[in-house]
This record gives C-alpha cells, structure tokens and sequence, in this order.
C-alpha cells in the first residue's frame, strides 16, 4: 500500500479523500522535525505546507519517494529542480486559493484608496471627518501587474468591473491578452502604472526585485500591493520611497520579516522599516492571509489530493 506522510496540517478532505483512492495516510502534524525525518523512508509521498524545508540531503534518504505535495501556492521550501531530476513529481494546489487572493487584495485597495482604516477608527472614537477622509477611485487608474499566473490572472479578472487598465508583464508567458487584459513590457508598466501588484513566486531571480532602483523606475508616484511572498520587495527601499512620496501608499498581505513557516513574526526585534509601516495611515496590512479563507482552505486541500492520486496512481 503507498504510504503518505502528512507533516503539515491541511483540511480533513486531504486525507479523506487519499484514504478513499486506497492510501494509507500517517497524519503526523505535532511531531517535531527530527522525528519526521527519522521516519522518511517509510513513505512514498509527504505532504507540506510551509513549516518544513524539503532539501536535497531529505530527498536523498527518501527512497520510496515518487511524489512531495505543498498544500498551497509557493514551492520555495522544496528543492524542485533535484527531485524532479530524481524522478520525483512535485505537485502544488494554486487554484485552490486563487479566488482568495483576489478578493483579499481588491479589499486591501480599497480599504487604501477610501481611507477606510482611518475614518473607521476616527468614527469609533466620534471624530467625523469628510472632506479629510475624501477617497480616490479604481476606475480611470492604469494597475499594472508582475506576474500573471493563477494569482495575477485572478485579481486581473476582479479588477474588469472597476473601469481601470490592465497591464501585465509576465517574463515567462505569452499570448494571455484580451479585450480587458493588456500584455505589456517592464518598461510599459514602469511608464503607465499608478498601482504596482506583485504576484510572483520568491526564487533568486524575485529576491527583492522591487527595490529602490525599481521603483524610482516608475514614472508616476504609484501605489504598491504585495500579496506574494515578503522578500520580493525590499521593506527598507519601500518605506525611504515613501518617505519622498514617491510611493503614496501600500496594501502588504506578506512581509519579509515573516518566520518561514508565515505562522509568526519576531514582534521584539523588529527593524525601523516595519516601525514605519506600522506607524503609517498609507499602509494596510494583513498577516499573510490573502489566500486563507474557510473556502479557500478546503479546495486547496481537494485540489492537492487529485493532484497527487493522478501522480500516484500511475
């Protein structure tokens, strides 16, 4: 019987739905990682989120290994190109929390752009201020996107109902453009845009590719939404950018501070840039929970479960 070794904690539908196709499934959410990897070449497939890092030393003692599922988007904390090289499928669930993302950062933009975080709290507090708390429009605004995977083609499609244009750069896909979508070059985005989204995966190539000499690329002061990984946009860049005004304002799902496993962030040690965003009325964040919806959490899990009965059937 394939044996499934699940470290991270997913909906029940996973293991129930494996457990269907005639899997044995080991749900070992609590033990520590020096148990977990003892117990690794017992399995013939794992399942993880984010807390645990499938590296070329554990894939190398996984004998029986033909298939590593992360229960979500990223896959930074697997070594894809060597366990594929090894003949091992790496599979992933992005369109299980696709739908998620887009809403979540189409509430963050407008939370910014209607000051919602701050005449909310001026009102509690019996402050009432309008014409301080006059809010800009979506429509007639160019949103130029990084990225147009299962993330960027989501928020695309939720923005079509706002009047705004679309822009899209992709480095690595073509022919995606339509009547509301507009395939664009870096260049076009750095030109047009008066809002910047992220939605891209964190590899060497995205490690901080949003810096200072990025964004003074911009023609417009412009605003920036991050909803992919933290350590895509420089926070120290971002905030001195900020300062100068030439970036008006930020919508932050993800921060490169986060703890690897996104569950905690260091709130004792923490560096003067994040002081900043805390601080700021031009700022929204949220705690790495654009794609953690109740919905979003059962059909990433469904999701991965095909996915891998597809890969371990065969």
């Amino acid at each position: 019987m394939i044996k499934i070794l699940l470290i991270d904690s997913n909906h029940p539908i996973l293991h129930e739905t494996m457990k269907r196709a005639g899997f044995e499934c080991d749900l070992f959410w609590d033990k520590p990682a020096d148990e977990l990897i003892k117990m690794i070449p017992n399995y013939d497939a794992f399942v993880i989120r984010s807390k645990f890092k499938i590296t070329k030393e554990i894939i190398d003692s996984a004998k029986n290994l033909k298939c590593i599922g992360r229960a979500g988007a990223g896959m930074e904390n697997i070594d894809v190109v060597y366990a594929e090289s090894k003949g091992i499928k790496c599979v992933h669930a992005p369109e299980g929390n696709r739908d998620a993302v887009a809403e979540h950062i189409i509430g963050m933009l407008l939370m910014l752009f209607n000051n919602l975080k701050q005449a909310d709290a001026e009102v509690r507090q019996g402050i009432w201020k309008r014409h301080e708390n006059r809010g800009i429009e979506i429509g007639g605004k160019t949103i130029g996107l990084i990225g147009y995977g299962n993330m960027g083609a989501a928020f695309a499609q939720r923005l079509q109902g706002f009047g705004c244009k679309i822009l899209v750069f992709d480095k690595y896909k073509k022919g995606f453009g339509n009547e509301y979508v507009k395939e664009a070059s870096l260049q076009d985005i750095f030109i047009e845009s008066d809002v910047l989204s992220l939605h891209v995966p964190l590899t060497d190539e995205t490690k901080y590719l949003v810096n200072a000499e990025f964004i003074n690329s911009f023609k417009k002061n412009i605003y920036i939404i991050n909803s992919s990984r933290g350590k895509c946009l420089n926070t120290a860049d971002l905030t001195e950018s900020m300062r100068s005004n030439k970036v008006l304002g930020a919508c932050l799902d993800v921060l490169e501070y986060e703890a690897v496993s996104f569950e905690n962030i260091d709130f004792k040690n923490l560096p003067e840039p994040f002081q900043f965003l805390i601080k700021s009325d031009k700022v929204v964040l949220s705690p790495h929970i654009a794609g953690w919806t109740h919905e979003s959490n059962y059909k990433i899990s469904k999701i991965l479960a095909e996915k891998m009965i597809e890969v371990l059937k065969k």
